[in-house]
């Protein structure tokens, strides 16, 4: 079984070549990245890296202050658009692909359909983005495929609710933001009646800290008459939604991150994912699921494929690598999801969280490299690195909307100087790159691909050593983290060094290690560190300690061969 490792990347970004961008600017002061960009060069650096899927993110049409009136495409007013670029998440077209990242916007989803077909020929399976919670306020489809009707065209605007409308509404009321509606345009924004707002705001109030620019979508509960469900008949946005589905899936993609899964109803997921996968079966399906009481729902009754491990691992490793938190509270992150592991996506960044380089997180590349190690090499299931990760992007521009906050933009027109450097015009020779650069970028390179070359990782058994070290003389159960991967006659001793020192550490491995992966005990044999191909003599025996030493922020995969 190949175990998927997913890079998520922004194409307005991975291509732009702009070395000096200006804050908050237009397209034409700061260019952007086309999809023709991933070039075989591209994809096969990103291959290299250790990819076996690549998750397009912003590729569906989306509200923008860029004006592509001349190619059809209505404008969309500045007051509801974040940033000169707008965010992906404020989709304007469902049956669309955004014309920034096309090279001739007349032919932009034949471009997005030859990006399919190069990353299938250079080895990647295909993820985008389907976004079914809320689309842009001014939502308006000019790629309506025929036989179907556009979003709302149908509702009662009179009634607050309805299952047969596709939105909410705020009857007589028009909407009025908490700030400036006009924002630099000949006229305000008008929105009458108000719709509610994409998260769960249900008044015509909106704040900057709500989604403001986005529109809840209505299938079928009335959350505000005790969330009752109609389901029967069918909501009307159920249908469309399936419409939305296949389309996409005809494309020849392998894969859909679904965004903020867990505020669209089960039930629709449970009736949606199996149409699909009945002509698609191969279609991969990622929720972003917050609330693990949810998460046995979505994968069981849902049919979700993986879900996020955002709330379990990822902010548990986030906090120890701060040093907020004990390394022994791993072990709890995996027996939360004991009987569904294989189903969680484990990820270090993404677009909505703070870069690891970033002050906001943890001020330094490095110290990513023990959590890299746990989140990717611990179980069988499907690990996410973000573009840029492996070189220590910081995330620390003041692009525009975005700010100075340690994520990279989402909603701006930028460039990443790492990126661009790393691509260095398409050449990827590295000589941009500063050694330290180099080094991660090996090291990452390294780990990711253990994910594939080491069977002990992709398909064998896992065994935490965390009960049997705390209180070591020679072990800091608060800074470390070992664990055991087995297969057939080949067993990988795992720890993670999540300190900022050296450290000379004695490893007990209990008898029960032993009997449960059937490995026998050798006072003397000789391991290979699969990071640095160093091989040292190590003892394996439950009444002897491992011994070994670990660099400052990393560790080893120590492998013996029977």
């Amino acid at each position: 079984m190949k175990k998927l490792i997913i890079y998520q990347v922004l194409p307005r970004l991975f291509g732009n070549q702009a070395e000096h961008p200006v804050q908050g600017g237009t397209l034409r002061q700061n260019g952007c990245g086309k999809l023709a960009d991933f070039t075989p060069e591209a994809l096969q650096q990103i291959k290299k890296l250790g990819a076996t899927h690549i998750w397009y993110t912003g590729i569906i049409e989306h509200a923008t202050q860029t004006d592509y009136r001349r190619y059809g495409i209505k404008p969309d007013h500045p007051a509801v658009v974040k940033g000169r670029a707008g965010s992906p998440y404020a989709i304007k077209d469902y049956f669309d692909v955004d014309p920034d990242l096309a090279q001739d916007v007349p032919f932009r989803m034949q471009e997005f359909e030859r990006l399919i077909e190069r990353s299938h020929t250079n080895g990647l399976k295909v993820i985008t983005d389907f976004v079914p919670n809320h689309v842009a306020r001014q939502y308006h489809s000019d790629q309506q495929p025929d036989g179907t009707t556009q979003l709302g065209a149908s509702d009662n605007h009179d009634l607050s609710f309805s299952p047969y409308n596709n939105f909410y509404y705020i009857p007589q009321q028009p909407l009025q933001c908490q700030f400036d509606m006009r924002e630099g345009a000949a006229r305000p924004y008008v929105e009458f009646p108000a719709k509610a707002t994409g998260n769960d705001r249900f008044d015509a109030y909106p704040s900057q800290n709500d989604w403001y620019e986005t529109v809840k979508l209505n299938y079928g509960v009335d959350y505000q008459n005790g969330h009752t469900c109609h389901f029967f008949p069918i909501p009307d946005t159920w249908y469309k939604m399936l419409e939305i589905l296949l389309f996409w899936a005809s494309k020849g993609i392998d894969g859909l991150r679904c965004d903020m899964a867990e505020m669209v109803p089960v039930e629709f997921w449970e009736w949606v994912i199996p149409q699909v996968k009945k002509q698609y079966p191969e279609l991969l399906f990622i929720a972003e699921v917050y609330n693990p009481n949810l998460y046995r729902d979505y994968l069981w009754r849902g049919h979700f494929d993986y879900l996020y491990d955002k709330v379990g691992l990822y902010d548990t490793l986030k906090a120890v690598m701060r040093g907020e938190q004990s390394a022994t509270a791993i072990q709890h992150c995996w027996q939360s999801v004991g009987d569904i592991q294989s189903h969680m996506l484990n990820f270090l960044e993404n677009h909505d969280e703070q870069r690891i380089a970033s002050t906001f997180f943890a001020g330094d590349a490095r110290r990513g490299i023990p959590a890299l190690l746990v989140s990717a090499l611990m179980n069988t299931n499907p690990m996410m690195v973000y573009f840029g990760q492996a070189l220590g992007e910081s995330g620390m521009d003041g692009e525009g909307f975005s700010g100075v906050d340690g994520r990279t933009t989402i909603f701006d027109y930028w460039t990443v100087d790492k990126i661009r450097r790393w691509r260095n015009n398409n050449k990827f020779d590295g000589k941009l790159l500063t050694s330290d650069e180099h080094q991660l970028l090996a090291l990452y390179t390294r780990i990711l691909n253990l994910c594939h070359t080491e069977k002990a990782i992709s398909d064998g058994l896992f065994f935490d050593l965390t009960y049997v070290n705390c209180g070591g003389w020679r072990f800091d159960e608060h800074r470390q983290y070992a664990f055991l991967r087995k297969h057939d006659r080949e067993l990988l001793i795992i720890i993670a060094n999540f300190s900022d020192q050296e450290a000379d550490v004695a490893v007990n491995l209990p008898a029960h290690a032993f009997n449960y992966m059937q490995f026998p005990e050798v006072d003397d044999i000789v391991a290979t560190d699969l990071l640095t191909g160093k091989k040292e003599h190590i003892c394996l025996s439950p009444l002897r300690a491992t011994n070994t030493k670990l660099p400052a922020y990393g560790g080893k995969v120590l492998k013996i061969a029977f």
